[in-house]
């Protein structure tokens, strides 16, 4: 690209209900990280699978809420898959804390499919995962 050619501005993901998904995924990022944390420092011996996962969680929410603020093609992708892996962690998890309690003796972010996150755990990667597509649809049309 020479000096004269102007990059293509990023196709914004926020705009109208991502704005939304962007404020949900920014309070998921606080409340795991800072449990996880918290959880961490303090009894990390108690249930250190549950609180890792708890952390894992937070650092998905915060790559999904750069992404989603950052914007353009790339951006839309990666959130994409981040999202489809968070889907699949929240349904393992999920699954995983009610078919066998004792291997978590103390909840993750994802602990029976977000439940004590009122399951926007599971929730919000099916909403973003739609929202994301369908923004490809429309730019795909508009191109």
């Amino acid at each position: 690209m020479t000096s004269t050619q102007e990059r293509p501005a990023r196709t914004r993901l926020i705009g109208g209900p991502g704005m939304l998904l962007v404020w949900l995924y920014g309070v998921m990022v606080v409340g795991a990280v800072s449990r996880s944390v918290v959880q961490i420092a303090t009894q990390f011996d108690k249930a250190p699978l549950a609180y890792a996962l708890s952390a894992v969680a937070g650092v998905v929410y915060g790559f999904i809420t750069y992404s989603l603020v950052r914007g353009g093609e790339t951006a839309r992708r990666a959130a994409l898959v981040c999202c489809a892996a968070e889907l699949v962690g929240v349904l393992t998890v999920g699954t995983w804390t009610l078919v066998e309690p004792s291997a978590f003796p103390d909840a993750t972010v994802w602990s029976d499919y977000g439940m004590g996150y009122v399951f926007i755990p599971v929730l919000l990667p099916l909403s973003a995962m739609y929202w994301l597509r369908k923004g490809a649809a429309r730019q795909a049309e508009a191109a």
